[in-house]
């Protein structure tokens, strides 16, 4: 299975939500309920330069069927804001959910903790820790682990650029 990011219309749904540079975890909310067949992910962005570490996003996915292969296609209502070369970003997938499920904990996490922000979503405990940070599951060590190992790469490969 293929995934492509899909430049064009990333920038016209940022357009359609209003998107925000700070705010990836609502943007693809957003993005997500104005979507058919969308789901959330959440998981970590790669690319050249700094921070020179993985960058906790999220974005929406969809999926489109050819003759004899399926394409997800990447759709990031941030891309606009990131102010990064589009065939240099690297998406990493942590958690994926449904519309419907992404709308069953938002739901749950307003009535439980109405102080706090519903995302971005961690899943279930037991949580994994990387860094300074508490993170979510196993899954979000792995995606963090695989964005991480790009960033030395791709920071390694072009040093001129950083």
């Amino acid at each position: 299975m293929n995934k492509l990011l899909d430049e064009t219309l990333s920038i016209k749904i940022a357009e359609l939500i209003n998107s925000r540079a700070s705010t990836p975890f609502d943007n693809a909310y957003k993005a997500a309920l104005s979507t058919e067949g969308a789901r959330y992910i959440q998981g970590f962005l790669a690319f050249p330069g700094k921070p020179y570490r993985p960058v906790e996003h999220s974005w929406i996915e969809v999926d489109d069927t050819l003759e004899n292969d399926s394409l997800v296609r990447i759709i990031d209502p941030t891309l606009p804001h990131l102010n990064k070369n589009p065939q240099e970003l690297w998406y990493f997938a942590a958690q994926r959910l449904t519309i419907k499920k992404l709308k069953a904990i938002i739901e749950e996490s307003k009535e439980d903790y109405p102080e706090d922000d519903p995302l971005p979503i961690y899943g279930d405990p037991p949580y994994e820790y990387y860094g300074d940070v508490m993170l979510g599951g196993q899954d979000y060590l792995a995606a963090y682990q695989a964005a991480e190992a790009k960033c030395k790469e791709i920071n390694e490969l072009n040093p001129e650029r950083n």
